[in-house]
């Protein structure tokens, strides 16, 4: 039994949820997500609550559960209030600049990176290093984020690179004479 898929979600009233047996679609004041649910699990809405339950009971009905749960729960989070990763970028001479849809970073190599910021994310300067990151949906979030990080992964030694706020880097100890 999943503990998690057994949790019902509950839903504000300014979300609304609409699935036809396929396709979930989640409107909120934040904007819409729509995602197609996996059919071995059973979707059902309540009033203001949703619940999920697998149809059979094999292994990958029972994995599909909770998983399924927390992908929906994310989409009415999203649509309500959002999700938002902060980054540092540390070191001499590391720079970030935002123009139009473009992240330009200067990291100390022989020319500047650019990322393209797609579309649903939305970007901003909280400081001249630190970087804020919004969208309503979770796993595109995350997914930029990552491609961000691995741009200058942050090294041990002196803890130069980019890094999600707030993560404690431990220093190793450089070479002894």
């Amino acid at each position: 039994m999943s503990r998690v898929g057994k949790l019902p979600i509950f839903l504000s009233e300014n979300i609304k949820v609409d699935f036809d047996g396929e396709v979930l679609r989640v409107v909120g004041p934040l904007g819409e997500l729509e995602k197609r649910i996996n059919k071995v699990v059973d979707l059902s809405v309540n009033g203001n609550q949703i619940n999920i339950k697998p149809f059979v009971d094999t292994k990958f009905a029972l994995a599909m559960w909770g998983t399924s749960r927390s992908i929906v729960n994310n989409m009415v989070k999203g649509v309500g209030e959002g999700f938002k990763k902060e980054l540092e970028v540390i070191g001499i001479g590391y720079r970030v600049v935002i123009k139009d849809n473009i992240i330009s970073f200067a990291l100390g190599k022989s020319h500047s990176i650019k990322v393209f910021i797609p579309k649903g994310i939305s970007v901003s300067l909280v400081k001249q290093n630190h970087i804020s990151i919004e969208s309503i949906d979770k796993e595109k979030l995350g997914h930029f984020v990552s491609v961000l990080l691995k741009q200058k992964p942050t090294e041990p030694f002196k803890g130069k690179g980019i890094k999600p706020k707030n993560q404690f880097i431990k220093l190793k100890e450089g070479k002894k004479n």
